[in-house]
C-alpha cells in the first residue's frame, strides 16, 4: 500500500520531473507529416515538450507511435478510489476444507465467455486444472464442481445451465472490449439472472477481464469484478469468503 499522501508528479529520468510516454495509432501513412501530427495530439494531451521515439507502419495508412515527453499535471494519491480486497487469501486446502465444513457438499461453479467473445484464455486461466501465474485452476479444487461453457456462450444459455447445474457462483470472462461490448454483454447477463431468479437464490456474479475497473460492479449489477493479474487462488478465496464465511456468519 502506498505511504505517499500529496500529489505527486510522474516519474521519468529523475524524481518528479513528470516525464512519461505514450503509444497510440494515427490513420496516417508513416512519413514527417504523420509525426508531426503525432506531436500535435501529444501537446493537445499536455505533453510539452514531446519527442516521437518510435514509428511504424501498421498496414497502409496507419502508423504505430511511441511519445516520450513531460506532463505538468499532479495526481492525489489520496483521491484515488480502490477496491481492497476484504477477504483472506487461502491455499486450496484450507479452500475445500471450508467448503466442505460450511456447506457440506462441493461448491458448483459454471463459467464460461458470454456473446460473440472467442477469448478463452482468461476463464481458462482461473478454471482449468492448468491455471495460472504457478497456482492451478479451480478445476483442481477437491470440493469445488467446476463446469466450463467455453466461448461464444448465450445469455440464455449460461442461465439455463446455471439453474440446470444450480451454481452457486457464474464466472464471466470478457477480453473482446470494442464498443463496449464487454459492459453491454455484462449488463444483459446480469439483468438476465435476476428475472430467473428471486435474489435469495441468485448466484454470486462474478465478471473479470482486462479492461473491467473493479468499481464497476454495482453499475454493472454484479457482485465482483477481478481484473488483470487476479489468479485463481484470488477467485477461490472471495467465493468461499461470500457462499461459505459470510453466510455461516449471517
Amino acid at each position: 500500500m502506498s505511504t505517499r499522501t500529496g500529489p505527486i508528479r510522474p516519474y521519468g529520468d529523475t524524481t518528479g520531473d513528470g516525464m512519461v510516454q505514450l503509444s497510440f495509432t494515427l490513420p496516417l501513412a508513416h512519413d514527417k507529416l504523420a509525426e508531426g501530427a503525432a506531436v500535435q495530439l501529444a501537446n493537445k494531451m499536455g505533453m510539452d515538450p514531446a519527442l516521437v521515439v518510435h514509428a511504424r507502419a501498421i498496414g497502409e495508412g496507419f502508423t504505430f507511435f511511441v511519445v516520450y515527453g513531460r506532463v505538468n499535471h499532479l495526481v492525489d494519491p489520496t483521491a484515488v478510489r480502490v477496491i481492497e480486497r476484504d477477504y483472506p487469501l487461502l491455499t486450496p486446502k484450507e479452500v475445500n476444507a471450508a467448503v466442505k465444513a460450511g456447506l457440506r457438499r462441493r461448491l458448483v461453479v459454471v463459467g464460461g465467455c458470454i456473446g460473440t467473445d472467442a477469448h478463452t484464455v482468461g476463464i481458462d486461466a482461473i478454471l482449468n486444472i492448468k491455471g495460472f501465474a504457478g497456482e492451478k485452476g479451480l478445476e483442481y479444487y477437491r470440493e469445488l464442481k467446476v463446469v466450463n461453457l467455453g466461448a461464444q456462450v448465450s445469455v440464455p444459455e449460461l442461465v439455463n445451465r446455471a439453474v440446470e447445474e444450480a451454481a452457486d457462483a457464474v464466472l464471466v470472462s470478457q477480453v473482446v472490449t470494442q464498443r463496449d461490448a464487454h459492459v453491454l454483454n455484462t449488463k444483459e447477463m446480469s439483468a438476465a439472472f435476476r428475472e430467473a431468479f428471486d435474489e435469495a437464490h441468485r448466484p454470486l456474479l462474478v465478471v473479470g477481464g482486462p479492461r473491467f475497473e473493479e468499481t464497476m460492479a454495482a453499475e454493472l449489477g454484479v457482485d465482483r469484478i477481478f481484473t488483470r493479474g487476479a489468479t485463481p487462488g484470488d477467485v477461490a478465496s472471495y467465493l468461499v469468503h461470500r457462499l461459505v464465511t459470510e453466510r455461516m456468519a449471517s
